[in-house]
C-alpha cells in the first residue's frame, strides 16, 4: 500500500488551491487565498506518511513552479553533505542552512540572485580558525550559493577550494606577526576576523549591491557609520537578543527577495509563487524558520507581501502553545481550507492538518491478492485494523507480509499476524520497531521494560537488569525518549511506561520473540517472576498485577489456586468487584514464548472447553471452573484476535456456574455472566459490575 493512501484531500485539493496549479495536470486552478496564506503544518507520528506526502508533492510540482524541498535534521547529527541527490530533499540543521538550501533550490527557477539575502548569509556563515572540516563545509555552502545565484561558474568542489584559499589568504595577511593567543577573547576575535575576511572577499568580487543599504535601515540608530554586513555577522555570533535580531533580518531579507522576484507582469500573469516543502520542522532549525516566518506575516503592516506557499511536517501533534492555529481534519479541507487569520498572534498563521489513520474499509482492498493461493481469513482486515489502529506503516508491513505468506501457500490467522515475516525473512515486529523507534539503544531497553505495568515497576526492573550507561535512571531516560519522539506526554510514575497501544503490543511481542535463556536473567520467565514479586510486595493493591505476571510466565495453576481460594474464603460482598477485576486483568497477560523459544504450549481453547479436565481431577469443582474460566478469558482478551464464539459462550457459562455457589457474590457474578460474553463478542471492555 502506498503511504499516501487517503491523503488526497491534502494532495489533490488543499495544496493545488494554494499554489494555483492542479496536482497531476499541467493546468491552473483558482487560488483560495490572496495576499495572506496559511503555513500548512502536517502532523503525525512516526510511520504516518509525513515525509511521503512532501516527497510526492515535490515529484508532482518540480519543474512546474519554483520549488524547494528541505529536510531538517538535529543539530547534533554532525556534518552532512549539502548537495542532495537528484530528486531527494536537501538537509539542513541550522536556520542559515535552511535559508541557504532555499536559495540554492529557488534561485534558478526564479531567475533571481537573492541580492539581499545572499550577502547576509555570507556574513553570518563563518567558521572557527584551524577547524578545516567546518571551513570546508561552509565554503562548500558558499560555492553552491554562488553557483545557484549565477555569481560564479565551474565545478562546485573547485570553486569551494578557490574560495577557501582566498579567504584563508586574507586571514593570514590580517594575522600580522601571529601574537600569542588568549582564550575566549581570541576566539571571539577569530570569529570576527573570519567574518571580515569572508565579507571582504565577497565585496571585492561581487559587491554588496542593495544589501548594505537594506540591512543598514534595519539596525538601530546607534550603529550609524558601521558597515551593516560585518555587523550582522558580529551580532549573529554574539548570540542572545543580538542573534534574534540577525535571524529576523535574514528572514525578512528572504521574504523581501521572494516578493521582489514578482513584478507587475508576473503577478498579472498569475505566475505560481514558490512552493517550500519543509520536512521534520519540529527540529530546532525548522521551528526557528516557521516562527520567524509566522512572526513576519503577523505584522500589522508587512513590508513585503510575498505569497510563498509553505507545507511543513511535524512529528507528533501541534504544540499546546499554538493556541491561535486553525486545526482541520483531512476530510474538512476537500473544498476549503477553512483558514482565515484570527488575530495577530504568529500562530494564527498556521493551518494544522493531522494525518488520519486508515479505516478498516481502507485496509480490506490491500488484502486482495491478484492470484490468491488460498482464501484469506474473513476477519483479517478487522484484525489488522484492531492491531494497528489504522497506522499506515504498520498496516503496510502487515498486509504485505500476509500476501507474501499466502503467496507461499501458508494460512494466516488473526492471532498469527505478529508471527509473520517480511519478504526478506525478517520478523515484522523487528522491522516496524526499527522504524517507529529509531534509537536502537532505547529500543532495546523499551523491549524489556515494556513488560512492566508502569514507570515505577519499569525503574525497578531496570535496576534489576543492571542496565548500564550514562543515564542515572534508565527507565526515566526511556520515558524521556518516548516523549521526545512524540509518542506520549508527561508520563507519571503510576501510568504505563509505553502509552501507545500499537507500540506496546509490538514491544511485548518482540520481547517474547527475542527472549533469551536464564543465564543472563533477561529471559521472559525471569522478568515476569521479578515483576510478580515486585507487585506482590504492595499487598492487595498489587494483587491483580502479580497474578497477571504469574500467568504471563505460564504458571496458570498458581493463578487458578489464588483466585479459587479467594472465591471460597472471602464472604464480604464488596470483595466481589475486586475479585472480578483481578480475574479480568490477569487474563490480559501476554502469552509466554512457545517452542523453540520457550516450553509453553497454547492449549487455552482445550482447557476452556473442558477437554483437559481429566488432568485436574485432584481439583474440586470450583477450582476446575475457575481454571476453565481463566483460560477462556485469556483467549478472548487478545486485542487483535477475532473472538471465538465458543470461548465467549464459555465465559458466560462458567460465571453462571460460579454465581449461585457464592452466598454474597451471586449478583455481581450473575451480572458479569450476562454482560461479559456480549462485550467480548463486540470487542468492548469487559464491564466491572457496580463501576
Amino acid at each position: 500500500m502506498s503511504p499516501l493512501h487517503g491523503r488526497d484531500p491534502l494532495l489533490r485539493s488543499l495544496v493545488p488551491r494554494l499554489t494555483g496549479l492542479t496536482y497531476d495536470e499541467r493546468s491552473r486552478t483558482p487560488r483560495e487565498h490572496h495576499g495572506d496564506l496559511p503555513v500548512v503544518l502536517v502532523t503525525g507520528h512516526h510511520g504516518m506518511g509525513r515525509s511521503a506526502v512532501l516527497a510526492d508533492l515535490a515529484s508532482h510540482y518540480r519543474d512546474r513552479l519554483p520549488l524547494a524541498h528541505v529536510k531538517v535534521v538535529p543539530t547534533e547529527s554532525g556534518t552532512l553533505p549539502y548537495a542532495p541527490d537528484d530528486g531527494a530533499a536537501a538537509t539542513a540543521s541550522t536556520l542559515v542552512g535552511v535559508l541557504a538550501e532555499l536559495v540554492c533550490a529557488l534561485a534558478p527557477g526564479l531567475r533571481r540572485r537573492f541580492p539581499v539575502l545572499t550577502p547576509g548569509l555570507f556574513a553570518v556563515s563563518g567558521w572557527e580558525r584551524d577547524n578545516s572540516e567546518q571551513r570546508d563545509a561552509t565554503c562548500l555552502l558558499h560555492a553552491r550559493l554562488l553557483r545557484a545565484c549565477r555569481l560564479a561558474d565551474g565545478d562546485e568542489d573547485a570553486l569551494r577550494h578557490t574560495w577557501a584559499t582566498a579567504v584563508e589568504g586574507r586571514l593570514k595577511d590580517a594575522a600580522g606577526d601571529g601574537a600569542e593567543r588568549d582564550g575566549d577573547r581570541d576566539r571571539d576575535r577569530d570569529g570576527e576576523a573570519v567574518t571580515d575576511a569572508v565579507m571582504a572577499e565577497y565585496t571585492e568580487r561581487y559587491g554588496p549591491g542593495p544589501a548594505r543599504d537594506w540591512y543598514g535601515r534595519r539596525f538601530p540608530p546607534g550603529t550609524d557609520g558601521q558597515d551593516p554586513l560585518p555587523l550582522l555577522g558580529e551580532w549573529f555570533h554574539q548570540g542572545g537578543d543580538y542573534r534574534d535580531f540577525a535571524e529576523q533580518s535574514l528572514m525578512a531579507a528572504f521574504l523581501h527577495d521572494i516578493a521582489a522576484s514578482y513584478g507587475r507582469l508576473q503577478r498579472w500573469n498569475r505566475e505560481p509563487w514558490p512552493l517550500v516543502l519543509l520536512d521534520d520542522a519540529h527540529h530546532t532549525a525548522g521551528r526557528t524558520f516557521l516562527d520567524l516566518l509566522l512572526k513576519n506575516r503577523a505584522l500589522p503592516e508587512r513590508p513585503d507581501h510575498e505569497e510563498l506557499v509553505v507545507v511543513a511536517t511535524r512529528l507528533g501533534e501541534l504544540p499546546e502553545d499554538d493556541d491561535d492555529a486553525i486545526r482541520r481534519e483531512l476530510v474538512d479541507v476537500v473544498r476549503s481550507s477553512g483558514w482565515e487569520r484570527r488575530g495577530r498572534a504568529p500562530s494564527a498563521g498556521l493551518l494544522a492538518v493531522p494525518l488520519a489513520p486508515l479505516s478498516r474499509d481502507d485496509i480490506l482492498p490491500l488484502l486482495v491478492p491478484d492470484r490468491p493461493a488460498r482464501p484469506l481469513h474473513p476477519y483479517l482486515a478487522s484484525a489488522v485494523h484492531s492491531l494497528t489502529g489504522g497506522h499506515p506503516a504498520a498496516t503496510t508491513v502487515l498486509c504485505a507480509a500476509v500476501l507474501d505468506a499466502t503467496g507461499r501457500g501458508a494460512g494466516v490467522e488473526p492471532r498469527g499476524l505478529l508471527e509473520l515475516t517480511t519478504k526478506e525473512g525478517r520478523a515484522v515486529t523487528e522491522v516496524l520497531l526499527e522504524r517507529l523507534l529509531p534509537d536502537r539503544r532505547q529500543r532495546d531497553r523499551l523491549t524489556l521494560l515494556s513488560l512492566a505495568r508502569d514507570s515505577t515497576a519499569a525503574e525497578a526492573l531496570a535496576a534489576h537488569l543492571r542496565f548500564q550507561g550514562p543515564d542515572q535512571l534508565p527507565a526515566n531516560s526511556a520515558t524521556d525518549y518516548l516523549e521526545d519522539q512524540q509518542w506520549q506526554r508527561l508520563t507519571s510514575p503510576d501510568e504505563p511506561l509505553v502509552a501507545d497501544m500499537l507500540l506496546q503490543t509490538l514491544l511485548v511481542h518482540e520481547a517474547r520473540r527475542t527472549s533469551r535463556g536464564v543465564e543472563d536473567g533477561r529471559g521472559w520467565q525471569e522478568i515476569h517472576r521479578f515483576l510478580r514479586i515486585h507487585h506482590a510486595q504492595r499487598g492487595e493493591s498489587g494483587e491483580a498485577d502479580a497474578l497477571r505476571h504469574t500467568l504471563a510466565a505460564g504458571n496458570a495453576e498458581t493463578v487458578v489456586a489464588a483466585l479459587a481460594e479467594e472465591f471460597q474464603s472471602e464472604q464480604d460482598e464488596q470483595a466481589a468487584a475486586h475479585w472480578v477485576l483481578c480475574l479480568r486483568y490477569a487474563a490480559t497477560a501476554p502469552t509466554p514464548p512457545t517452542p523453540p523459544a520457550g516450553d509453553w504450549f497454547d492449549e487455552r481453547t482445550q482447557v476452556a472447553l473442558g477437554a483437559h479436565d481429566g488432568r485436574y481431577a485432584e481439583l474440586d469443582e470450583i477450582e476446575r471452573c475457575v481454571n476453565r474460566l481463566l483460560h477462556a478469558l485469556w483467549h478472548v482478551s487478545e486485542p487483535h484476535a477475532e473472538p471465538d464464539p465458543d470461548m465467549c459462550k464459555a465465559v458466560g457459562e462458567e460465571l453462571a456456574f460460579l454465581s449461585p455457589r457464592h452466598r454474597s457474590w451471586h449478583a455481581v457474578l450473575g451480572q458479569a455472566a450476562r454482560s461479559w460474553p456480549v462485550a467480548a463478542r463486540r470487542k468492548r471492555p469487559l464491564p466491572i459490575p457496580g463501576e
